[in-house]
């Protein structure tokens, strides 16, 4: 089973390593970094770099396709490259997903009308510029559509989806020797449960706020 993990310039480096450690934990999983061009892609802070092994048309059709996040998510939503290699992978795909701000990309790419689909908490309402129905799920499947909300949730989509594919027993060993067992010392980690101050600060800081 071929997972494409989506590089771009400034991705966030969880959005794509959570799928990372739990996907490519499935058996027989071929899991592969892609980008427009190879080598090192660059996250959102400049201080580390995940390396694209494969371009796009090297790999036009995997099983698995998982779009990250992250702040370079805006300038790629008219990088049409990427768009139609998007739209192409997913006719034959067998999974498409999504972690963060990726979900802006699949709407871009015209592949969540019409469908439920979230995304980090800050950009969910974008999700209606392209037809799709934003929910505040931290993960959502959607037929073969699976989104998951900001950064940390993709640790959860690729559990879900590893249960989904290799069995719940499968998905069970793959979280006990990651040992993904999650005791924050805040529990702030949504806009629900944060302190109203932060919440409209990131809010006025965010570069959604005008879309």
């Amino acid at each position: 089973m071929q997972i494409a993990v989506v590089l771009y310039d400034r991705f966030t480096a969880l959005d794509a390593i959570g799928p990372y450690e739990t996907l490519g934990r499935i058996p027989d999983a071929d899991l592969v970094f892609v980008a427009e061009e190879r080598g090192p892609v660059r996250t959102d802070t400049g201080a580390l770099a995940l390396v694209a092994d494969k371009t796009l048309a090297e790999v036009a059709h995997p099983d698995i396709v998982v779009v990250p996040g992250g702040p370079g998510q805006t300038p790629q939503m008219t990088n049409e490259t990427l768009l139609s290699w998007l739209r192409e992978a997913d006719r034959t795909s067998t999974w498409t997903t999504s972690v963060c701000t990726g979900s802006l990309l699949l709407g871009a790419a015209g592949l969540l009308r019409g469908r439920r689909a979230t995304s980090h908490w800050l950009a969910l309402e974008v999700l209606k510029e392209f037809g799709a129905e934003p929910t505040g799920e931290r993960v959502v499947i959607e037929g073969k559509y699976v989104t998951a909300a900001g950064v940390s949730a993709g640790v959860d989509m690729g559990l879900t989806l590893a249960g989904r594919i290799a069995g719940d027993e499968h998905a069970r060993a793959i979280q006990l020797l990651t040992e993904y067992d999650p005791q924050p010392p805040y529990d702030s980690g949504s806009p629900e449960k944060a302190p109203a101050h932060l919440v409209e600060e990131f809010r006025s800081r965010s570069r959604f706020v005008l879309q």
